[in-house]
Formats: C-alpha cells, structure tokens, sequence
C-alpha cells in the first residue's frame, strides 16, 4: 500500500470510528483472541458481538 493509501484510510478510521481501550490481564488476550478465532472472527468483530449481543438482551 502506498503512503497516500494508509494515511486516507487512517484519516478515515478517525471520522468513522471510535476506539475503547479494554484491559485484560497478561496473557488473556491471546487466549480471546484464539477464541474468537475459531468462531471465524476477529478479536473486535467478536468483543463488538458480545456487546451488541448484551445490548439487546437488556432491551428485553
């Protein structure tokens, strides 16, 4: 990827997204990110999941 490449898609990331930071104690998060894996996602795709997941339920 060329440098007007990664720089459009960063100054995208920024105005589209919005990061949390999520501590985890050493070692767990390759042990999610693993998780999440063999579910076929991501580790954000999957924390996003849960998320929306709780979210919904709590709708109830």
């Amino acid at each position: 990827m060329s440098r007007n490449s990664n720089e459009s898609i960063l100054k995208y990331q920024k105005k589209a997204y919005e990061d949390i930071r999520l501590r985890v104690k050493r070692g767990e998060k390759d042990i999610i990110k693993a998780h999440a894996e063999s579910k076929g996602m991501s580790l954000n795709a999957y924390i996003n999941d849960l998320i929306e997941k709780d979210m919904k339920e709590n709708e109830k």
